[in-house]
């Protein structure tokens, strides 16, 4: 949230980026929270909050897990101080509309299996980019895909990858094992040191949280790099 002599700025005055339709529009749906898809769905705050605000009080309570969020009401979720029924029959929509794909989504997630696996799993979002991005390949017991996520897009030669929200994310959706995956506009394939030690750090960080990094992947267009292939795990 934005502040200015104390207040709060409304929405429409923040920076683009920031704002949750804009930055929608400019990053990409991977690149919003919770909270701010939320607020798109609302549109609209109070008087006295921002509708990214009252996104984060809906999210506050349901403790931050949107499974709980699917099973409320929209006259439960008018219980909330600032939601009343048009935000919440917008919220339980959306939630349905999700639930209705879900079940009728007959493919089996994929199962990964081996660093080829991942690779067609990640190549479509990584392969073509003049820039990198640190992508991650979120998977259960089973190896099979939970879900992936964009993590972070940065220039011709470099990108930051926080060890923090990659693992952030894992914890959100109960992955056991994560795939870490970036690309090289470049085309070389050679695993830089700062590949090696983001490797290590995401490694031991992993044993630490019981999530099992299972692969970090280099994508060179057609070709790639993996680390576990080359016992470099």
């Amino acid at each position: 949230m934005q502040i200015e002599d104390g207040k709060p700025l409304a929405i429409k005055n923040w920076s683009p980026e920031d704002r949750p339709r804009e930055k929608l529009l400019l990053k990409g749906t991977a690149a919003l929270s919770d909270a701010e898809l939320i607020a798109i769905l609302i549109g609209t705050g109070s008087r006295k909050l921002s509708a990214l605000d009252l996104a984060k009080r809906i999210l506050e309570a349901v403790d931050h897990q949107l499974p709980a969020l699917a099973r409320m009401t929209a006259k439960d979720l008018t219980r909330i101080n600032g939601i009343g029924p048009a935000k919440a029959i917008a919220i339980v929509a959306s939630l349905e509309l999700g639930r209705r794909r879900k079940e009728t989504d007959v493919h089996e997630k994929p199962k990964v299996g081996s660093s080829r696996e991942a690779y067609d799993l990640i190549c479509g979002d990584l392969m073509d980019l003049p820039h990198e991005e640190f992508w991650v390949l979120l998977l259960n017991r089973a190896n099979r895909l939970i879900r992936k996520q964009r993590i972070s897009e940065g220039g011709v030669s470099g990108t930051v990858a926080d060890p923090k929200v990659i693992f952030k994310g894992a914890l959100d959706h109960l992955a056991s094992g994560i795939i870490v995956a970036h690309n090289h506009p470049s085309g070389n394939r050679t695993a830089s040191q700062s590949d090696i030690d983001l490797t290590r750090k995401l490694k031991e960080a992993g044993k630490f949280l019981e999530i099992q990094l299972l692969d970090h992947l280099i994508v060179c267009g057609p070709k790639y790099f993996s680390f576990a292939d080359e016992g470099m795990l």
